[in-house]
């Protein structure tokens, strides 16, 4: 029995450098996780009992466990590297065979799928409807989307001006609005807008003070009325001017247009429509549309937020939605896991959003090699959603997650593990020793 008791300390001494050893290799694995062997004592047992007498029968292994703790996090520079700061596992599929892994090593393959280090497992996330909203619930490869951005019209412009209380009155019947005439108008603003095609096309906006608390606005666009028609010319036609009224506080009352017809700015409250705008350039002093259109009843410049204090006549810098095509410059990755396209038109659009996986038993994943574990009926269901949504930890980009092996402790496993070894032969040693003392006495 004792050289049995002997062989089974052996055995798991022999185990414990194994599972160290193994530690020790992967100390500097991305990912991987620190093991330990667990070990349980052999009692033999009757149907009644061990009994109070009854010596042990040695040690078995009884688990190898793992430490899910956290790893360093440090920066590598790469943009699809990506660490966990806290709990989850990125999702992978080859060809639908789920695995779960801490390692964020990941590329893009030549077809823009974002794959595991060796190409064969996608990484899973969420995907994006057409107008770039995620689509939560329902796992799918995400892939980097290369293709240009289309061009968006405008639709409306947003600004804030101040109109200077104290600036001169222009005497409009003996000086009349002519945008070539510096002294027929107060102040130009001007704004970028796009047609359908993604063209910009200037707006230029003309302030004119005709009175007391009172104000023109002749909006042009390619230095033309909206309809396209010229200012000055064959074919002219006079701009319609919005008249903007303020009261003694400098605050905005109303702005009204006189007889607006289509294809003239319109005043609807405070916004100024400029419908049906026709997009084009003069060539060679021609008129020539470039076949694109504005967006459908063109677009509103909100002017609520304009005011009429005694200060300098200025506009804080305007925004308008429309946009030209954009082609991808970056992409960049936020802590939800969010994949932003970033494009050379300054917009950028979520491409898809990386998901995580929990289980409610860790220690009942199934090591699967590759830095990799699969899920077994003691893991229970995977569960998944996004980074940072209730236990989740967050998705770090451009870094990765450390081996949390502490490389001193395994070093003192590795001499206890030794010395049990040695004591355990030795006691094999003794047993035979004593074998051999029995039989010379016979």
């Amino acid at each position: 029995m004792s050289f049995n008791i002997g062989l089974s300390g052996l055995y798991a001494a022999n185990k414990q450098l194994d599972v160290t050893g193994n530690n020790i290799a992967n100390v500097a694995t991305t990912g991987f996780k620190a093991s330990r062997a667990e070990f349980a004592d052999i009692y033999s047992a009757s149907k009644l009992g061990t009994g109070s007498k009854t010596v042990g029968s040695g040690v078995n292994l009884a688990a190898v466990s793992q430490n899910f703790g956290q790893g360093a996090i440090n920066n590598t520079g790469n943009l699809l590297d990506m660490g966990i700061s806290g709990s989850g596992f990125f999702v992978l599929s080859d060809n639908g065979a789920l695995s779960y892994t801490r390692a964020g090593t990941f590329k893009s393959d030549k077809d823009g799928y974002v794959t595991s280090t060796d190409g064969t497992a996608r990484l899973q996330g969420y995907g994006v409807d057409a107008n770039g909203n995620i689509v939560n619930g329902t796992l799918t490869d995400l892939r980097i989307d290369t293709s240009n951005l289309a061009p968006k019209p405008t639709g409306s412009v947003q600004s804030t001006i101040n109109l200077n209380s104290n600036a001169d009155t222009i005497d409009q019947v003996a000086n009349k609005f002519d945008p070539g005439e510096t002294a027929s108008y107060s102040k130009k603003f001007n704004t970028t807008v796009y047609d359908t095609q993604g063209n910009p096309h200037p707006m230029d906006q003309y302030m004119v003070k005709t009175g007391s608390n009172t104000w023109k606005t002749y909006t042009l666009i390619d230095g033309r009325n909206p309809d396209g028609s010229p200012v000055s010319g064959t074919g002219a036609k006079d701009p319609v001017a919005s008249t903007m009224s303020f009261d003694s506080t400098g605050a905005l009352v109303s702005v009204t247009t006189p007889n607006p017809v289509a294809g003239e700015p319109d005043i609807i409250g405070s916004t100024l429509t400029v419908a049906d705008w026709m997009p084009g350039a003069t060539v060679n002093g021609a008129w020539v549309s470039n076949g694109a259109k504005a967006k459908d009843l063109g677009f509103g410049i909100n002017m609520a937020s304009t005011t009429q204090y005694n200060t300098d006549t200025s506009r804080n810098p305007p925004t308008q939605d429309g946009y030209a095509t954009g082609q991808i410059n970056n992409l960049t990755i936020d802590g939800s896991g969010v994949m932003f396209a970033n494009f050379s038109n300054n917009q950028s659009r979520a491409i898809g959003q990386i998901s995580l996986a929990s289980f409610t038993n860790e220690q009942g994943l199934q090591p699967a090699g590759g830095t990799a574990w699969k899920e077994t009926f003691a893991s229970g269901l995977a569960g998944y959603d996004a980074p940072k949504v209730g236990t989740l930890g967050s998705i770090q980009s451009n870094s990765l997650e450390d081996s949390n092996v502490n490389l001193t402790s395994e070093l003192v496993d590795l001499i206890k593990a030794q010395s049990n070894y040695q004591a355990n032969a030795k006691t094999i040693s003794t047993q035979s020793t004593i074998m051999q003392t029995i039989i010379q006495m016979t």
